[in-house]
C-alpha cells in the first residue's frame, strides 16, 4: 500500500468514527487492487454501506477477506480469533456429552420382513393379538451397548467417526442430534453444555448432515445455498458480540483490519454474504449458477451435489455439525480441502465437529485430532487420534507396510479380516470380538484416561448463554413467510412450461368443446336442448376438476427435501403450504379466465355479463378446491402409488356422486352421504342455478306447467332457489381453506413412510465370503475360473477414440455481459485407447469431466454437440448395435425399490440376454454373476429406497454392478464403483471388477480417493486435469 492510498484510508476512517454509532455500524473500508478498480469502474478506496451491496461488491469483500485465490479459510478464520483475542472476547462453543446410551430396534429378519400378502395377513393377525410394541419381537437387536465411556466432543478439536457400514455411525451422530426415529427404544442421556436436550432446542444448536442428497432439482447451487442461509438466520454469526467487539476496540483505540471488518459488518447485515463464503470455501463459485439438478435434469456433478448437501447445513450459525460420509463422491484432493478448512473452524471458531467418514486418505486422516472407533455397535476405541496404533499394538495387531490407518482400522475387528494384522509371535491367534476389544480399551490406559473426563462437571459460567439456541426458528415468521414465497415464485417460473402447458390444455380442450357444443346447434328452449347445456356444464367442472391431478405429482416430488428442512427447523410447515397455497390463487384465476372466455359465449350460455363472471367465481373456487384435494392426498399418503391409487378412488366416488351422472334422487339411501360429501355435487348445483335460473329458461314447457329450466333442474334433481348459487361457491371455498388446513396439518405432524426392509440372517452373513479384504484382491485368478460367467460366449472388443470433443449451450439467463461464447467446451481434443483384459481408471478433480466422457463414448448424452472419432474394434460406433454389447454401472443406484436382488437380476437378464440363451443358462449365469458380487445370501432381500429402507449403500452398488453384468456385455463403464463404501467393500467391489475384466472384456472407472490395494488393481490410468485433457499412464 502507498503512503498516498494509506493516508486516503486513515481520513475515510476518521470520518466514519466522527459518525452516530447507529451509521458507523453499517459502513466499511474496501480496498481494490488497480486491476479490480479497473474491471468494477469503483474507486481504490471507498466507503461501503454493508446493507446495498450487489453481487460483485459481496464477492469482492468475501476475497479481499479470505486473502488468497485458493480453496482455504485459514486466514480469514485466523484474523477473526485474532481480532476477538485482543479485547478478550470468548467465542462460544459447545461440549457434547453421553452416559450410558443405548438405542436398541426391533427388526424382522430375512423373508419374513418382505411385503408378501401372507406375512400381511400374519402381520394383521399378530396386531389384532398384541400391542404394536410386541409385534416385531421375533428379532430383537441392539445398536449401541452401553456407551457411558465416551468423554465429551468438544470445541477447538476435530473427531473422526470411523467404522464400517452397518457399525452404528449414523444411528450415533442422530442421536447426538436427537433425530433418532421414535420407534427406537433409546435410554442414556446425551447432554449439550451440561443440560439435557429438553432444555433447548437441538435442532437449531447442532446440524445433522445426512448421506442422502435431497435438493430441488430446479433450483441453482447459489439459490439453494442462500436460501438455507436465510432460513437459518446466517447474519447472526457474529452478532452475539459484534457490539461488545467494537465497543471494546474504540475504549483500547484498536484499529481493525478493514478486510476483516468489512466481512463481519456485510456478514451480520446480509445473509448472502454467507453463501458467497460457503461456495468459495466448498469449491462451488465454479458451478454457483448451475442448476442443482436430478436424474432426470441436467445439473452438478455427483460430488458437487455432495458438496450442496454440506453447505446447505453449515451456512448457517450452527457450530455443532454431525456429519455423515459427507466425502461419497469427492476427489481426495477436494476432500482433503474441505476436511481441512471444517478444521479451521473447529480450531479458529471453537467449533465441534463429529465426521463419519468411510475412506479418508491419509492425509486427511492426519487432520483429525480425535477418533471414534465403531465396530457391531461397541465403541472400541476413543482419544487422540496420534495414540490409536499403540493401543492395538498392545493387543498384538500391526499396521502393515503401505496400509492406511483408516482401512486398518476398520477392518482389524471385522472376523473375516483380522488374522491378517495378527503380529504377536509369543501367542496363537484367536479372533478377538468388538465387545471384547471394547472390554479392553475400557481397562486400558487410554480407556480409563477417557472415562474419567465423563465424571467432570461442566462449569457453565465458562461459556456464552447465546451457545444453544432456545427459539424454534432462526428469524420472524414474516421472515420465514416472505422466504418461502420468493423460492415458491422463483419455482413456479423455473416449471413455467408445465403451468403454460396446462393452460394451453385448457384452451384445446375449451375449442374442443365449443365444437361439440356449438351455439349454432343448441337453442335454449326445450328440456332437450337443456340437457346438452347441463352436459356441457359438467364436462366444464370436470375438466377443471382434472387440471388439479398434476399438482399431486409436483408435491409429491418435493417432500423429501420439505421433510429434510422441517426437522431441521428451517421453516414450519404452515409457512410452506401458506406459500405454495397463495401462489397457485394467481394460476386458477388464469385456468377459469381462459376455459370462461373461450366456453361461455362460443356455447351460448345465458348472455347476461354478471352470470359470465359468476361462471368464471365458480370455476376458479372448483380449481382451488381440487389443487387443495389432490395436496392433501399427496401429503397423507406420502407415496406416489399410494397417493394416485387414493386419488383416482377419490375421483370415482366425487364423479359418481357428483348429482349428474347419478342424480340424487336415484342413489341408495346408504349412499345418499357421499353426494352430500361430494365437493362437485354442490359445483354443479351451483353452476346449474347460475344458468337455469335466466329469463330465457322461463318460458312455459309444453310438458307440464312449469317452466322449462324447472324442468330441466328437476329432472336432475337439482334445486331451483337462487342462494344454491352462494351456497355452492361458499362450500368450494371452505373446502379449499380446509385443504390447505389438513396439507398443513399432514406437513406438520407426519413423518416419511419407512418401508419394510430385509435384513440378512447373521449366520448367513459369517459364512459369507470368509476371507478378508486383502484376500479379496489376491485370490488367484485359477480359483476364480468357474465364476467368471464365461458360460455364455462374447466378443473381446476395443474402444477407440481420437480428438473427442464436447460441448453445450449456455442458457441465456447465465450468460455474462461481457461473454462472447455461445458454447461452453467441456472435453477439449480428448484420445485414448480402451482394450480387452485391461482394467483403466480414469482420475481427476471431481467435475474434471470423466463422468462426461464416459456418457459421450456410452452414448448417453442426449443433448450438447459431439465432435470427434469413436470407433469399436476399428469399426465406426454405431448406437443401436453399441448399446447392446456395451453395460454402465451409473454413479446413482436406481432400481425398482419393490422387488428383490434375484428379481431384479431375473429382470435385466431376461430383457437384455440374447434370445438363443436357455432359461437354465441364463439361471445359471444368474447364480454366478450373485456369488461373483457376494450378493447370494441378499437373494430375497427387498432392494427397497437409498436412505431410508432396504439395501445398504454398498449392497445396492454391489447390485447395480451385477444388473449389468448379467447382460454379459463386451464394454463396461463404471462410474465411481467404489464410492460411499468402505474397504472392505471397496475391494469386494474391486474382486469384482478384477475378475470381470480377466474374463476378456474391456472395463473403465472412473475412481475417488482409491486405497494403495485399490489403486494397484488397475492396469492404466487416465489422469484428467480441467478442460478435460487426458493423461495416460501405465501401471
Amino acid at each position: 500500500m502507498t503512503a498516498r492510498e494509506d493516508e486516503e484510508r486513515e481520513l475515510i476512517r476518521e470520518a466514519i468514527s466522527r459518525l452516530p454509532s447507529r451509521r458507523q455500524d453499517n459502513l466499511a473500508v474496501l480496498r481494490r487492487t488497480p486491476s479490480e478498480a479497473q474491471r468494477t469502474g469503483g474507486p481504490l478506496t471507498e466507503t461501503i454501506d454493508v446493507r446495498k451491496l450487489d453481487r460483485t461488491a459481496r464477492e469482492l469483500v468475501v476475497k479481499k477477506a479470505l486473502a488468497t485465490n485458493s480453496q482455504d479459510n485459514y486466514n480469514l478464520l485466523s484474523a477473526i480469533k485474532d481480532r476477538l483475542d485482543r479485547v478478550g472476547i470468548q467465542v462460544p462453543n459447545v461440549e457434547v456429552r453421553f452416559d450410558s446410551l443405548n438405542v436398541d430396534a426391533n427388526i424382522q429378519i430375512g423373508e419374513r420382513a418382505l411385503p408378501t400378502l401372507i406375512n400381511a395377513t400374519r402381520d394383521a393377525i399378530e396386531f389384532s393379538a398384541t400391542s404394536p410394541r410386541v409385534l416385531l419381537k421375533s428379532n430383537f437387536v441392539c445398536l449401541f451397548v452401553n456407551l457411558s465411556f465416551i468423554p465429551c466432543l468438544g470445541g477447538c478439536r476435530m473427531t473422526l467417526l470411523l467404522g464400517p457400514p452397518g457399525s452404528g455411525k449414523s444411528t450415533l451422530l442422530k442421536a447426538i442430534a436427537g433425530k433418532l426415529d421414535e420407534n427406537l427404544k433409546v435410554s442414556g442421556s446425551v447432554t449439550y453444555n451440561g443440560q439435557s436436550l429438553d432444555k433447548f432446542n437441538v435442532q437449531r444448536t447442532s446440524a445433522y448432515i445426512s448421506q442422502t442428497d435431497n435438493h430441488i432439482a430446479e433450483l441453482t447451487v447459489r439459490e439453494t445455498l442462500d436460501f438455507a442461509a436465510r432460513w437459518q438466520g446466517a447474519s447472526e454469526g457474529f452478532a452475539g458480540y459484534m457490539n461488545d467487539l467494537v465497543h471494546l476496540e474504540k475504549e483500547r483505540d484498536i484499529q481493525p483490519s478493514p478486510e476483516i471488518d468489512a466481512f463481519m459488518k456485510v456478514h451480520i447485515a446480509k445473509h448472502s454474504i454467507s453463501t458467497d463464503y460457503i461456495l468459495k470455501v466448498l469449491g462451488l463459485d465454479v458451478c454457483a449458477n448451475t442448476l442443482v439438478g436430478s436424474d432426470m435434469i441436467r445439473g452438478v456433478s455427483g460430488g458437487q451435489k455432495k458438496r450442496v448437501t454440506t453447505g446447505e447445513m453449515i451456512v448457517g450459525p450452527r457450530k455443532t455439525l454431525l456429519m455423515d460420509e459427507i466425502s461419497t463422491g469427492l476427489d481426495s484432493s477436494t476432500t482433503y480441502q474441505i476436511v481441512k478448512c471444517i478444521g479451521n473452524f473447529v480450531h479458529f471458531m471453537e467449533g465441534t465437529v463429529l465426521m463419519a467418514l468411510l475412506q479418508p486418505p491419509p492425509e486427511t486422516f492426519d487432520l483429525f485430532d480425535d477418533l471414534i472407533l465403531l465396530s457391531e455397535g461397541y465403541v472400541v476405541y476413543e482419544g487422540p487420534r496420534v495414540e490409536v496404533l499403540e493401543f492395538f499394538g498392545s493387543l498384538g495387531f500391526q499396521l502393515p507396510p503401505r496400509k492406511s490407518i483408516a482401512d486398518f482400522l476398520q477392518e482389524v475387528t471385522s472376523k473375516k479380516d483380522q488374522a491378517q494384522y495378527w503380529a504377536d509371535p509369543t501367542k496363537p491367534y484367536v479372533f478377538i470380538s468388538a465387545s471384547n476389544i471394547a472390554r479392553a480399551f475400557i481397562k486400558s490406559p487410554f480407556g480409563r484416561s477417557m472415562s474419567a473426563s465423563i465424571y467432570v462437571p461442566y462449569e457453565e459460567n465458562m461459556n456464552r448463554p447465546e451457545a444453544l439456541s432456545k427459539t424454534k426458528y432462526a428469524t420472524s415468521r414474516w421472515e420465514l413467510l416472505k422466504t418461502c414465497l420468493t423460492r415458491e415464485v422463483l419455482l413456479i417460473s423455473r416449471q413455467r412450461f408445465l403451468y403454460i402447458f396446462k393452460t394451453c390444455q385448457v384452451a384445446f380442450v375449451g375449442f374442443v368443446t365449443c365444437t361439440i357444443f356449438s351455439r349454432s346447434r343448441m337453442h335454449p328452449g326445450s328440456e332437450t336442448e337443456g340437457n346438452l347445456y347441463l352436459a356441457c356444464l359438467f364436462f366444464g367442472l370436470v375438466h377443471i376438476l382434472f387440471n388439479g391431478f398434476s399438482e399431486l405429482s409436483l408435491l409429491m416430488f418435493r417432500l423429501p427435501v420439505f421433510y429434510k428442512q422441517r426437522d431441521n427447523l428451517f421453516h414450519p410447515a404452515w409457512a410452506w403450504s401458506l406459500a405454495s397455497f397463495l401462489l397457485r390463487i394467481p394460476y386458477s384465476i388464469v385456468e377459469a379466465v381462459v376455459w370462461t372466455s373461450i366456453v361461455y359465449y362460443s356455447v351460448g350460455f345465458s348472455p347476461e355479463i354478471w352470470r359470465f363472471f359468476r361462471y368464471m367465481f365458480l370455476l376458479f373456487a372448483l380449481h382451488q378446491m381440487a389443487l387443495g384435494l389432490f395436496r392433501t392426498l399427496a401429503s397423507v399418503a406420502r407415496d406416489l402409488v399410494i397417493a394416485n391409487t387414493f386419488a383416482s378412488a377419490c375421483l370415482l366416488i366425487t364423479f359418481l356422486s357428483g348429482g349428474f351422472i347419478i342424480p340424487k334422487a336415484m342413489i341408495k339411501p346408504w349412499w345418499v352421504w357421499a353426494f352430500w360429501l361430494s365437493p362437485l355435487s354442490y359445483a354443479q348445483r351451483a353452476i346449474s342455478v347460475n344458468e337455469f335460473d335466466a329469463d330465457r329458461w322461463m318460458k312455459k314447457s309444453a310438458i307440464g306447467n312449469e317452466t322449462v329450466g324447472y324442468n330441466i333442474l328437476h329432472s336432475h334433481s337439482l334445486p331451483v332457489e337462487r342462494y344454491w348459487y352462494w351456497l355452492g361457491v361458499g362450500v368450494l371455498l371452505l373446502y379449499a381453506i380446509l385443504f390447505n388446513i389438513a396439507v398443513t396439518f399432514a406437513l406438520a405432524f407426519l413423518n416419511p413412510l419407512r418401508k419394510a426392509q430385509a435384513i440378512p440372517r447373521f449366520d448367513d452373513e459369517e459364512k459369507n465370503n470368509p476371507n478378508g479384504s486383502k484376500a479379496l484382491l489376491d485370490q488367484s485368478a485359477t480359483l476364480e475360473t468357474k465364476r467368471k460367467g464365461m458360460i455364455l460366449p462374447f466378443q473381446p472388443l476395443v474402444m477407440t477414440f481420437h480428438n473427442v470433443n464436447y460441448f453445450v449451450d449456455i442458457p441465456k439467463a447465465m450468460r455474462h455481459e461481457d461473454m462472447s461464447e455461445r458454447r461452453l467446451q467441456l472435453l477439449v481434443n480428448v484420445s485414448g485407447v480402451f482394450s480387452p483384459g485391461v482394467l483403466t481408471a480414469l482420475v481427476g478433480s471431481s467435475g474434471a469431466g470423466k463422468t462426461t466422457l464416459m456418457d459421450v463414448l456410452a452414448g448417453r448424452k442426449t443433448g450438447g454437440y459431439i465432435t470427434g472419432d469413436i470407433k469399436i474394434s476399428g469399426h465406426p460406433k454405431v448406437q443401436s448395435t453399441f448399446a447392446r454389447i456395451s453395460g454402465y454401472v451409473e454413479q446413482n443406484d436406481i432400481h425398482s425399490p419393490q422387488v428383490t436382488v434375484e428379481e431384479s437380476l431375473w429382470f435385466s437378464s431376461n430383457l437384455r440376454l440374447p434370445k438363443e440363451v436357455t432359461k437354465e443358462q441364463r439361471c445359471e449365469f444368474v447364480e454366478e454373476v450373485m456369488r461373483l458380487v457376494e450378493l447370494d445370501t441378499l437373494r430375497q432381500a427387498l432392494v427397497g429406497l437409498p436412505g431410508s429402507s432396504g439395501l445398504s449403500t454398498e449392497q445396492r452398488k454391489r447390485l447395480t454392478i451385477a444388473v449389468e453384468l448379467v447382460a454379459n456385455p463386451s464394454i463396461i463403464f463404471m462410474d465411481e464403483p467404489t464410492s460411499g463404501l468402505d474397504a472392505r467393500a471397496a475391494a469386494i467391489v474391486m474382486r469384482t471388477v478384477r475378475n470381470t475384466v480377466d474374463t476378456g472384456r474391456t472395463v473403465v472407472c472412473t475412481i475417488h480417493q482409491p486405497s494403495i490395494d485399490i489403486f494397484e488393481a488397475f492396469d492404466e490410468v487416465t489422469k484428467f486435469c480441467y478442460p478435460s485433457i487426458g493423461f495416460i499412464y501405465s501401471m
